[in-house]
């Protein structure tokens, strides 16, 4: 419990690491916004497949992989219902206000940062410490453009980049509880660890789906989010690769 709650505490830094980018990146642009958005999604799906689904299927619990799959999206789909403001996607206009454009993309990113924060401590719940490195140093990556992106908008509002730091830094306090529900969680199910990693990956590979990706494509002749997408993928695999 306390080594999945500090790795998933590094990883929440990410955002305040990417809010401290503002310096060097005053505006974010249309391209660059769709980008980060695709690496994200690229990272969360990679997660879920290699990193948390694969080792689910090699304990051959195919039934129990299933089941968590359903289970983790249906998580995150009644989380999302439960906060219906965070609906449609969230940031439907870049160019709009950007004090709410700021804050908006910082209320759903924090929403994500639940599933996120569950894969890490089902990760170090299921006994296998490099499982849970993987994760959570792949989480801390993708963070760093999330912060940036909750940032820039913030700072073109009129916020100091201290603030703004500070509120990309806050979209990731939830994240610790998280990882600290996920180790319960696999504390409770036991023998159920297949069932419980299929959860946390259903659970990044819905947040990827329903929300990332659809959003990253608002120019459908953008190439952006998908060489995003990749890179995020690369970069986990690599991870996988060197961790394990």
């Amino acid at each position: 419990m306390r080594v999945a709650i500090i790795a998933s505490i590094l990883a929440a830094l990410g955002t305040g690491l990417g809010g401290g980018l503002v310096a060097v990146f005053p505006r974010l642009s249309r391209a660059l916004y769709d980008a980060l958005l695709g690496f994200s999604a690229g990272v969360m799906l990679a997660a879920g497949s290699i990193t948390l689904l694969g080792p689910a299927l090699a304990r051959n619990g195919i039934a129990a992989v299933s089941a968590g799959l359903l289970s983790g999206a249906l998580f995150v789909f009644v989380l999302e219902r439960v906060v219906p403001h965070l609906e449609p996607h969230f940031a439907p206009h870049i160019s709009g206000p950007e004090k709410r454009l700021g804050l908006l993309m910082g209320a759903a990113i924090t929403l994500h940062h639940v599933p996120e924060g569950l894969a890490v401590g089902v990760a170090f719940a299921a006994g296998e410490a490099s499982l849970g490195i993987i994760v959570a140093v792949a989480i801390a990556l993708q963070n760093i453009p999330e912060g940036l992106a909750i940032a820039v908008p913030l700072r073109a509002a009129g916020f100091t980049r201290l603030r703004a730091t500070l509120w990309a830094l806050l979209s990731g306090v939830g994240q610790p509880f998280a990882a600290a529900l996920g180790v319960g969680f696999v504390s409770i199910v036991g023998p159920m660890v297949p069932f419980a990693l299929a959860l946390a990956a259903g659970a990044m590979i819905f947040v990827a789906s329903d929300q990332l990706i659809p959003e990253s494509r608002q120019r459908p002749e953008a190439k952006a989010p998908s060489l995003g997408l990749i890179a995020g993928f690369v970069l986990v695999a690599v991870l996988t690769k060197l961790f394990s």
